[in-house]
């Protein structure tokens, strides 16, 4: 039975597609940060399709924390399907007043905790092959001001992303990345409680709606799947067009 691992599973799009992989057969792994009830409340939806489920509180910035939790996912086997979801957003500050603890942080949970990931999944995977996909952002390409800790992380996982995807294309290990535009999830907690702010946002997109977590994770599934067997080193963006319109208007 194929074994997966999703970090930031607790809410968002880890929550999505932690129970989405539960119902295409998978036992599945959920590290969380600090909200044990919300993961708990994951792993019953994941035990409720009649899969095995396990939250692991981890800092996947931590070295420590993150073989810690391969350790206790041993007990479902080997991990075969690794999605890296754990994120925190932008913190909208300017280059010059941005305090460096800040600009680490991100980076920290953003990229090296993805780099750490993937690294202990495929020290602990021997043969068989597996598959990785990191959930990236447009932002890694369409920069924001005061986003430079969140743009800086997630254009480096994509450059980390492809590399890997080389290194490891020969044990049959696909790494592919998801950038999403605008979720409904935390991260865009204001357009969710602030109706007004939604369709502002939402005004930008082409195709006239933000995405959800459920569409995300969808895709996710499939990338996992071996339907998508030949894909690795690549970038799937879904966003309703919002990335192309990029230098429109002017």
């Amino acid at each position: 039975m194929t074994l997966a691992i999703v970090t930031g599973g607790e809410s968002g799009i880890g929550a999505a597609c932690a129970v989405r992989l539960a119902q295409a057969g998978a036992d599945v792994a959920i590290s969380y940060h600090d909200d044990r009830r919300a993961a708990d409340e994951v792993i019953g939806r994941v035990r409720a399709v009649g899969r095995k489920g396990l939250a692991v509180q981890c800092d996947v910035a931590s070295e420590r924390d993150v073989a810690a939790l391969f350790d206790s996912t041993a007990e479902l086997g080997t991990c075969r399907w690794l999605v890296n979801s754990a994120g925190v957003n932008m913190s909208g500050t300017p280059v010059e007043r941005m305090e460096l603890e800040q600009f680490e942080r991100t980076v920290g949970t953003d990229l090296t905790g993805a780099f750490l990931m993937c690294r202990e999944f495929v020290r602990r995977l021997g043969e068989g092959g597996g598959r990785i996909v990191n959930i990236s952002s447009i932002h890694a390409f369409a920069p924001r001001a005061g986003g430079a800790d969140y743009d800086a992380a997630k254009g480096g996982l994509s450059q980390f992303t492809r590399t890997l995807a080389l290194e490891l294309a020969p044990r049959q290990v696909a790494v592919n990345e998801i950038a999403p535009g605008m979720i409904l999830t935390p991260m865009n907690e204001e357009a969710i409680e602030d109706a007004e702010v939604r369709r502002k946002r939402e005004a930008a997109i082409p195709w006239g709606r933000a995405g959800k977590a459920e569409e995300v994770a969808e895709l996710v599934a499939f990338m996992l799947s071996p339907e998508a067997d030949y894909v690795t080193g690549t970038t799937v963006t879904i966003d309703g067009g919002l990335s192309l319109t990029v230098a429109q208007g002017a």
